[in-house]
């Protein structure tokens, strides 16, 4: 036992700091929307996990079959990743907080303005972008792979709850230290870190796009 949670932990560690779409829009959505945006987008991200370690560990075969379609859903999450770029690198454009004060009536959250903020909307925003992500389906689906030669179910039942536990924790983390930084920030600054992330979607977008053109062209 203690040898899956040292194993779980080890494999959050992975996912904690790596460097991806997902950690550049949990932090932007933090600062945008304060906690309960970022809250809302990493709900997605775990949702999209949870499915992820269910469906590796407990439909390998209909898994094997997926990846026969991992190409055109690889395509699909880069395409989408460059729309969000070209979205917030180009298009959004960030209201001035004294125009956006939030307030909170009936338990919604609606600026000045008059918007409401869609916080379904970020969710799925998150669930997208985890669950077309060609490097998060590989990386679920080979690790499963990989330990069920070695650990029994009892044991993969203890890693994988302890490494999803783990970076549950650390992205909540994320989500409050940004929330609390973004309070802090001017309205060039947050939308200059729109700028930024919008940029970062359309390079992870292109360079997993150029990926997966370079193995076709390969093959």
């Amino acid at each position: 036992m203690v040898d899956a949670l040292l194993k779980g932990l080890a494999i959050s560690l992975l996912l904690i700091f790596s460097v991806g779409p997902v950690i550049f829009t949990t932090i932007k959505q933090s600062i945008n929307h304060g906690r309960r945006g970022g809250f809302s987008f990493i709900a997605g991200v775990w949702i999209s996990d949870v499915i992820w370690v269910i469906l590796s560990n407990g439909f390998s075969e209909a898994i094997k079959t997926l990846l026969d379609f991992k190409i055109p859903i690889g395509i699909a999450g880069c395409l989408f990743l460059i729309g969000m770029g070209i979205y917030f690198a180009f298009i959004k454009k960030i209201e001035p907080r004294r125009v956006q004060e939030p307030t909170e009536i009936a338990g919604d959250v609606i600026t000045a303005a008059g918007k409401k903020t869609n916080y379904f909307a970020i969710l799925s925003s998150g669930f997208i972008i985890n669950t077309l992500n060609p490097a998060v389906i590989s990386f679920w689906v080979l690790m499963a792979a990989s330990l069920a030669s070695v650990y029994s179910l009892y044991d993969r039942i203890i890693i994988f709850s302890t490494c999803l536990g783990v970076n549950m924790l650390a992205d909540v983390g994320k989500v409050l230290g940004a929330g609390y930084i973004g309070k802090k920030l001017s309205d060039r600054v947050i939308l200059m870190i729109n700028r930024v992330s919008g940029v970062l979607y359309l390079v992870f977008g292109v360079v997993i796009l150029a990926g997966i053109i370079y193995t076709l062209v390969k093959d």
